[in-house]
């Protein structure tokens, strides 16, 4: 959420960030909105005080006929009070909804662009592998290896289901161990994170309302998390920390759930767009300042392409488009990893930072002399699973249908070169 005191001082440069995201906003009726909840609050707040006063002199009242009158005249002011109230209340109720709409100023650097075919290739990494044989698909190979079981997957959840088995599961672990080893160090907190979360923690985020339809909701009117960004940055809601203690850094472990809302017909098969995964999600809670921000977004995008290096993966930077940048988000970097298969590169993850959007909306700052400032946050895809095992097996299968294993997840495989 952008304060409202900056849209007012800077209308035209939101304005422009939400054009250049083709989003639709109507500064000038936020504003007048605005206008109006201020009036209000003032009115409201004055007959408050007045009818303080008007209390207290009717306890100083001497008889009882100055009493009865005032009484009267409480009355009245009670009622004026109580309409002015309920006007506010409603203007106060459009004055929220606008303010969830209003997106965040995209950095100069995003590029123009109307949707996710006009995001932008900034690096390349890797040498595309060669194959002398006919290559298939992770699907093939890992059914072929009984790495996976989609038919009882299926028979148990439904549409994209799927169970992990034998060599599936165990490489899937080894990812998971190997990640938590790459990733953690000295200064970052461990975390396994809650996946059901609070309603007004996807406001706060900016995954609602937005992305309603991608949620999973419990009958209790909470949400399955989809990403293990929602409950960390809910973990210092309403807290104001030490600037001492900046950055804060975290490697969130948790189950995610989507919907794949809009995504029929896509990917109907295999592991690489699935209901139910298993991510590690780099976040990070830092000083208020745009080239911190901008300082830590490359730092943990680039942890995250040494991760994928390490693999052996061949990979690529995208930078995102203005069409294609969430609401929320200053900018986003996309990581996709070449599936041979089907001769293109996939999304494997993302690295985005959002300046001071989401932590107003959680209010979470930090003391910097005394004074109260909004932190600023980040977050980063470290790893998903199962989709990285997609990108392991195409790219590691041999002629006789086995896979090799990368060197570094050998270890936490009891030593084996290959699967199958």
């Amino acid at each position: 959420m952008l304060d409202i005191k900056f849209i007012r001082e800077n209308k035209d440069i939101v304005s422009a960030g939400a054009k250049k995201k083709h989003i639709k906003f109507d500064a000038d009726n936020l504003l007048a909105i605005d206008d109006k909840r201020k009036e209000l609050l003032s009115v409201v707040e004055d007959l408050r005080n007045k009818q303080n006063q008007a209390s207290l002199i009717i306890s100083k009242a001497a008889s009882g006929e100055e009493r009865a009158s005032l009484i009267e005249e409480m009355k009245t002011l009670k009622l004026a009070l109580q309409e002015k109230e309920s006007e506010l209340a409603e203007v106060m109720k459009e004055w929220q909804k606008l303010m969830l709409v209003v997106p965040n100023v995209p950095d100069m650097s995003v590029p123009d662009g109307e949707s996710e075919e006009e995001n932008v290739e900034v690096k390349k990494w890797g040498n595309l592998p060669s194959f002398d044989f006919p290559v298939k698909d992770h699907i093939d190979l890992m059914i072929g290896n009984r790495m996976v079981d989609l038919e009882r997957g299926t028979k148990v959840h439904g549409f994209r289901g799927y169970f992990l088995m034998n060599e599936g599961a165990r490489l899937s672990f080894a990812v998971w161990n190997y990640a938590r080893q790459f990733f953690a160090g000295e200064g970052i907190t461990e975390v396994i994170a809650p996946s059901i979360v609070r309603k007004e923690y996807f406001y706060g985020t900016g995954h609602l309302p937005n992305d309603a339809e991608d949620l999973f909701e419990t009958q209790d009117g909470d949400y399955l998390s989809g990403t293990a960004e929602v409950p960390m940055m809910a973990f210092h809601s309403g807290e104001i920390l030490k600037k001492e203690d900046l950055p804060k850094r975290y490697l969130a472990f948790s189950p995610c759930f989507r919907r794949e809302a809009g995504s029929h017909g896509k990917d109907t098969k295999g592991l690489i767009r699935v209901h139910e995964f298993y991510k590690f999600e780099q976040l990070i809670i830092c000083e208020g300042r745009h080239e911190e921000s901008e300082r830590l977004h490359e730092e943990i995008t680039l942890k995250s392409e040494s991760f994928v290096e390490s693999l052996g993966l061949p990979y690529r930077r995208l930078n995102v488009c203005s069409g294609d940048l969430s609401a929320s988000k200053v900018k986003q970097y996309e990581l996709e990893v070449w599936m041979p298969f089907q001769g293109k590169y996939r999304e494997i993850g993302s690295s985005s930072y959002y300046h001071d959007f989401q932590t107003r909306r959680f209010n979470i700052r930090y003391d910097d002399g005394g004074v109260k400032r909004y932190a600023h946050s980040l977050n980063n895809t470290a790893v998903a699973t199962p989709r990285v095992l997609a990108a392991i097996i195409e790219n590691n299968q041999r002629e006789d249908g086995k896979i090799s294993v990368p060197m570094v997840l050998r270890p936490f495989l009891g030593g084996a070169e290959t699967i199958g």
